[in-house]
């Protein structure tokens, strides 16, 4: 089975191929299949920005489209940065601009009410009459500085206080077993699988 992943963030394509690897999907880049492509997304959720991706690059390849819209929901900050998550700290803004702009937004917040979620929508387009649609979240706070050198995006500050390590502090395998996009790929997977 091949599928195409709509998206031209290469941390994100990474982390659906090695997570797609293990159920027999190989996941071609935009990039494989000649297509440059940025879709715009201006959805008002997750889901609503992963479909477009989905859509729109099914709508000009013809193959299975699978798109994530992802981000970071922020209780103390009344969901932010949410689905502006790439770009918190503006346009085209740098994983460190985002996260120096959420630790000023955070100031003086105690860690016991930093309480935080990733967040990710996964829409495959099989065709027209086939969509899937899954959602995973994982759950972790926000520490007041970062720590760790893998990962991406918020990783070095979103601590999971069962493994009492950051995302970016852990090995990419076992961010893939339990994190929101890897839920949000199961979650697609089991309703393919009851169709």
């Amino acid at each position: 089975m091949r599928w195409v992943a709509a998206t031209n963030n290469y941390d994100k394509l990474r982390e659906i191929r090695n997570i797609l690897c293990a159920h027999g999907i190989e996941v071609l880049s935009l990039k494989e299949v000649g297509l440059d492509i940025h879709v715009v997304e201006d959805g008002s959720s997750f889901k609503e920005n992963a479909f477009k991706k989905a859509i729109e690059v099914h709508g000009s390849i013809k193959l299975p489209a699978l798109a994530d819209d992802s981000g970071l929901v922020v209780d103390a900050l009344g969901g932010r940065p949410g689905i502006y998550s790439a770009r918190y700290a503006g346009e085209n803004a740098s994983d460190s601009e985002n996260n120096k702009k959420l630790l000023e937004e955070l100031e003086g917040i105690p860690m016991d009410q930093r309480k935080a979620r990733y967040v990710c929508a996964m829409v495959l387009v099989e065709n027209k009459d086939r969509v899937y649609y899954g959602i995973g979240e994982c759950e972790g706070y926000i520490l007041e500085k970062p720590r760790g050198d893998n990962g991406f995006g918020y990783d070095p500050l979103f601590y999971i206080p069962e493994l009492g390590k950051t995302f970016a502090e852990i090995p990419e395998e076992k961010k893939n077993a339990i994190s929101h996009r890897s839920m949000a790929i199961k979650n697609l997977l089991q309703k393919m699988t009851l169709r």
